[in-house]
Order: structure tokens, then sequence, then C-alpha cells
């Protein structure tokens, strides 16, 4: 919880950060939340149903104005309790994408562009209509009524009509909710895109991790209308006292490079930054030199003494021990290869039979890799 007294930063720091104080209460439900997040990327409001993501997405729009609340984005003051002073949602340069994609189903996919170019002036306008048509893939869709578009060309039109406001913030309500598997996979390399391409701080909230963990740079952990972890996602997945490392899905992300593909075998070869070790993984071509993300679940690490010889692993690598910890008959290991940590879940007893210690030299043997974002 915090005071709302005299803030405690500057009304206007102009370094490019977002930072955010709400405190909202309703009958049965309090938003308590402190926010510092990166000014670039996509920062995810991550927690189950009912942790206060949505809310605090609401008051970030003004939506919601909350009983005491400050707002900075990039420099610029957007509200501030202590002198008053509340700019309003229509007045904020915002992008909002719901769960639905909430199209004027008597416009054609190109009247909804146009509807939302007309929010700002022609001198306003950072990102033209032909960028967003070609980021989202969406080119050929123009004279298509919403009623002829998939669920998924549904939600890249949503998304494409709030990139043309030119937003200095992006917004992202689980944009991906109300779509199946096969529609999930069909827009999330665009929004990789986005991600990669466009200089928008983007606050994305979900409660699927494999979205999380594609997408996010920045990851805050809400619970019961609490922050309880923020932080850079790969630092934020590994912390032992949040409930990611404990659970049998624990993971690690890790970034790499491509290095290289085996046509006759299937396999991507990847660089690890900072280290001379590579993995192997089964994938089609990905361009020589472009960076990727990948991830790696703990109970897919095994730990030797020594490299293993004759053994069906693609990935033995070189790693140091870093930190453990122990839950109830099994160990989890936070290991460093080079600039890259990653988990492994054990037994005690194989922790004890190799005689684990801290800084100790081991092998890692992965079972399985996978691709997140090339």
């Amino acid at each position: 919880m915090f005071g709302f007294g005299k803030p405690s930063i500057p009304a206007v720091v102009d370094d490019g950060r977002i930072r955010a104080r709400f405190l909202v209460q309703h009958a049965g439900f309090r938003l308590d939340v402190d926010l510092d997040l990166p000014g670039r990327g996509v920062s995810a409001l991550f927690g189950h149903s009912g942790s206060g993501k949505t809310s605090c997405l609401r008051c970030f729009a003004g939506l919601d104005r909350p009983q005491q609340g400050y707002l900075q984005v990039a420099g610029e003051l957007w509200q501030d309790s202590t002198q008053g002073f509340f700019l309003p949602a229509h007045q904020r340069a915002i992008g909002y994408v719901f769960q639905d994609a909430n199209l004027f189903p008597h416009l054609s996919v190109r009247g909804n562009l146009q509807y939302g170019q007309k929010r700002i002036s022609a001198a306003q306008r950072k990102v033209a209509l032909d960028q967003a048509l070609e980021l989202l893939g969406i080119g050929h869709l123009l004279e298509r009524m919403p009623s002829a578009l998939s669920g998924g060309e549904r939600q890249r039109v949503g998304i494409a009509r709030a990139l043309v406001t030119s937003p200095r913030l992006l917004l992202m309500d689980e944009p991906l909710a109300s779509l199946d598997l096969k529609r999930k996979q069909e827009v999330l390399p665009y929004l990789q895109r986005l991600h990669e391409e466009l200089d928008i701080p983007v606050l994305y909230v979900s409660h699927a991790p494999d979205e999380v963990a594609r997408l996010a740079d920045h990851l805050v952990l809400l619970d019961e209308g609490q922050v309880r972890a923020s932080g850079p996602l790969k630092e934020t997945l590994l912390r032992a006292d949040l409930p990611f490392a404990s659970e049998d899905d624990a993971e690690a992300v890790i970034d790499g490079q491509v290095c290289g593909h085996d046509a006759t075998y299937g396999l991507l070869e990847l660089q690890l930054p900072g280290s001379d070790a590579r993995l192997r993984l089964p994938h089609t071509a990905v361009p020589d030199g472009q960076a990727v993300r990948v991830k790696i679940k703990a109970r897919d690490v095994s730990l030797g003494l020594n490299r293993a010889e004759g053994s069906s692993l693609l990935n033995l690598l070189p790693a140091r021990v870093e930190s453990w910890q122990v839950l109830d008959a099994q160990v989890l290991l936070t290991l460093c290869i080079g600039d890259q940590r990653l988990l492994a879940r054990i037994t005690r007893y194989s922790f004890d039979q190799l005689g684990i210690h801290a800084g100790q030299a081991i092998w890692a043997q992965i079972k399985s890799v996978s691709l997140l974002a090339p």
C-alpha cells in the first residue's frame, strides 16, 4: 500500500519511462499499485482472474478514475490526484485493443481504419495506414465487411485501427483470449512484429504464460489488486520467491542468435550470448544472424558431472551452478551458461549424489527446447 501526500517522484521526469500509482476501492475489491515501467517494449500484466489486470489497464486508459492516482507517460503528466489533475480518456494518446475487436459492423475494414485515423490530425500521425496494413498483413482485406472476416482477421484489423491513431501507449486487454489455438497462432507473429518494428510501449494483459513468455520484455505479477513482482521477464521468471519457479511448468526464457540450419535433419542452430555454447532444435530454417527467443522447462534439464557420451540428447552444454531451492523431494537449480540463466529440477537424492555446490562446473543435459519468437 502507498500513501498519497506529496508525490514521491517529480511531477514530470522526461526519461521515457511510465510511472503509475493507482488506488481504487470497490465493494469487495481494492486495487493498490505502484509501477515504474520501461518506455519501450512490452510490459505484461499477468495474474489469475480477478487479480486486477483489467482494472489497472482501465486506469491507464482513463476509463476509470481512481480515488487516488498518478500517471506519467514518457514525460507527459496524464493525472495527479494531489493536484486535482485528470486527463480524460479521449485526450490521452492511447490505442486500446480489447478481447473482441469491436469493429463497426456497418463499416468496411477501410472504413474502420479511417475512423481510427480521424482521431488525430494529419500532422500528428506517426504510424501511416500503409505501415499498419503491412505490419498486420491485412492489405487484401480493405474492402471486406467485418462479418466476412475470421476471428484472427478481425483482431488484426482491431490492432491496426489502434495503431493508426499513433498512440504514445498501446493497451492490449487479452487480445487473443477469444480466439481458438489456430487463430492465436495466426495473430501472434504479427504481435511479435509490432514488438520489433514499432517504438510504441505496450501494456499487455494476459493470463496465458506462453503469450507472456513470447512477447513480454517486462513482467508485472498482480495478485488480489497488489503488485507481487515487477521486473525484466527473464529475471522475474527465475525468482525463487514467486510461484513461477515452484510450479511444475517452471521454465526459463533465453536469447539466442541463429548461426546455422542443418537441412538434412531439420535442425536449427543457435549461438548463446557470452558463451561458445550452441543449442540445436528441430525447426525450419531462419535467417542467419536473426535474434530469437526460446524457452526451456526445468523438468527438461538433467545434470551430469561429465559430458555424456552416446546420448540421444541434442544439447549437452557446460554450465555453472548459481543457486538452488529445495522443494520437498526435489531441488530447483539456477544455472548460468554464458550470459544466460536456466532452471533445472532434479531430485534431492541426485542433488546429494552429485555433490552440488555453488560455482560448480556441471553439464546441463537438455531434453527439449521450444522456439518462442524467431
